[in-house]
């Protein structure tokens, strides 16, 4: 086969002879122009192509996180509206449904009821005030011992609204768990559920519970402001139990930030702050920086008031009730203490359950401030506790006792003798008693005594005064408490003493040298020399 050179034009040959069509070859570093204009780039570079990419992507990263933060925001506050709405409260769902599991249905019955709702107190109806937004300018300090009543008050009252405009927190000795129970309250995450990390520098939580404890309360004060106008009436927040915070530092701070956004919140009529405390201490710190707070001390029922309670408790119980003697003589022993009382009423035997209680008191007492006669000295502190307190105890016997006396003396043949309500003791009369005024508090934490507005010291309840009375006047008590006291005074008498011991001449001889050492620094002689160093020579 002969090979068929390319022409000299650069025209390819065709096989069957024919030339082709010329071939136009295009430079290299020439783009090929675009006819419909779509190549807005088409003549830039990949770099150039990249740079503008990335500005795009990231504007657009930019302006969907501003859009981003400010759905958060409101997202946070319209979660934190719901918490104030009608029937969200978790506590108040909680008891409801607890009474409702009890009752077996969701009807109204009234059987079982673990919180003695139907038995209205004095206090009820200032309570019921404050939680429906009708008291404001002030915020309250709810006070009196275990168990007489305080939170069912404000869950009564809260049932009543649906909770509305109310929330309520209990608080914890841990900070990061009172931390956790103010947010499930208010119904906000402290920026936990946020995704939003990417522009972030720090953790929320990086500076400690408390500065997230004031994120929340400024959260709230937004949220109480936008409703102020739709709802007429401020917000309320329970703070409940605040004798559970330690009587430390950090508690007192925290106490000390919730005190001033009450004070602030009460002053413009936005959130009126209800604390709510068993304990003296909490009062005993408010009080130094108080001007708005309002103090309400809860007693327990007295006279006819416990008697009407516990008839009436009994009755919703079994539906028969006993003769008013029998429940005379278990109200000696409980006293009008909501707790006992509605304990009390749902035994079969009353006065065997209530002489179950009294033991039990006295048996738990006798554990946490029991004497030890021949005790170790490694125990000391705890004794002396120990004696102060058996020493306030058997002053309140002695004057529960006299006024037994001046009731008797007092009463007409042929009436019942009334019984004496719970003896009192002003709290530096205390002091003086004790001899330590830190052991006050020690006894107030053990619910042992009760310290009320007035700065008045009684026992915790009458079942712990029963519970005294019996070890006081127990045989060999006063023997025991004094041999306590003198052992206290042979351990720390080496302590206290220093002796000191001397090595020199009969003290006879020091008088006489002391005198001559007087007499010879009288004067000089004529020629210069003293008195004493003749004398010496």
């Amino acid at each position: 086969m002969i090979p068929i050179e390319p022409p000299p034009d650069g025209r390819k040959a065709r096989q069957d002879g024919s030339e082709a069509p010329p071939v136009v070859q295009q430079p290299l570093n020439h783009s090929t122009q675009v006819s419909d204009g779509n190549g807005l780039l088409a003549g830039a570079t990949p770099l150039l192509g990249a740079a503008f990419t990335t500005v795009v992507g990231l504007a657009v990263v930019f302006v969907g996180g501003i859009f981003y933060f400010e759905w958060y925001k409101a997202n946070v506050i319209r979660k934190i509206e719901m918490a104030f709405e009608p029937g969200y409260d978790p506590a108040l769902n909680l008891v409801d449904h607890g009474i409702k599991s009890r009752n077996g249905s969701t009807t109204e019955s009234r059987a079982g009821v673990d919180w003695a709702s139907d038995v209205r107190r004095q206090e009820q109806e200032v309570i019921d005030e404050i939680v429906h937004g009708m008291k404001h300018g002030y915020y309250f300090f709810l006070m009196g011992s275990k168990g007489v009543g305080k939170t069912t008050m404000i869950l009564d009252a809260m049932r009543r609204v649906g909770a509305d405009g109310v929330a309520i927190c209990e608080a914890h000795e841990d900070l990061e768990v009172f931390w956790l129970r103010l947010g499930k309250a208010l119904n906000y995450e402290y920026n936990e559920d946020s995704q939003t990390g990417l522009f972030q520098r720090r953790g929320p939580r990086e500076g400690g519970p408390r500065l997230d404890i004031e994120r929340a309360l400024n959260k709230l004060e937004k949220v109480a402001l936008k409703m102020a106008a739709k709802r007429k009436k401020p917000l309320v927040l329970v703070i409940n139990k605040c004798q559970f915070l330690n009587n430390d530092e950090e508690s007192r701070q925290l106490l000390r930030q919730l005190q001033q956004k009450a004070e602030r919140w009460a002053e413009s009529h936005l959130v009126t702050v209800v604390f709510c405390s068993d304990d003296f201490w909490p009062y005993l710190l408010l009080r130094q920086s108080a001007n708005r707070m309002h103090v309400i001390s809860v007693k327990d029922l007295r006279g006819q008031e416990s008697l009407a309670a516990l008839r009436y408790l009994r009755q919703q119980h079994f539906g028969k009730v006993e003769d008013d003697s029998v429940l005379l003589e278990a109200l000696k022993t409980s006293g009008g203490r909501l707790s006992r009382l509605n304990m009390l009423s749902r035994e079969e035997d009353i006065l065997d359950a209530t002489e179950h209680m009294l033991n039990n008191e006295k048996g738990w007492i006798l554990t946490v401030i029991g004497l030890i006669p021949d005790y170790d000295d490694d125990v000391i502190n705890e004794q002396k506790v120990c004696a102060s307190s058996w020493s306030l105890l058997r002053e309140f016997v002695k004057k529960y006792r006299e006024r037994e006396e001046e009731l008797k003396a007092a009463a007409k043949p042929g009436e019942p003798i009334t019984v004496p309500e719970l003896p009192a003791i002003s709290y530096h009369e205390a002091r003086k008693i004790m001899g330590r005024a830190d052991f006050i508090e020690i006894l107030d934490r053990l619910n042992i005594i009760n310290i009320d507005t007035d700065h008045m010291i009684q026992p915790d309840s009458m079942v712990v005064l029963r519970a005294v009375i019996e070890i006081v006047e127990g045989p060999g008590f006063d023997k025991l408490l004094d041999g306590v006291k003198d052992r206290i005074d042979a351990v720390e008498g080496p302590h206290r003493t220093r002796e000191l011991t001397t090595r020199s001449a009969p003290m006879l001889y020091l008088y006489e040298e002391m005198e001559k050492d007087k007499d010879c620094r009288k004067g000089t002689y004529e020629d210069g020399t003293r008195s004493c160093d003749v004398m010496e020579s």
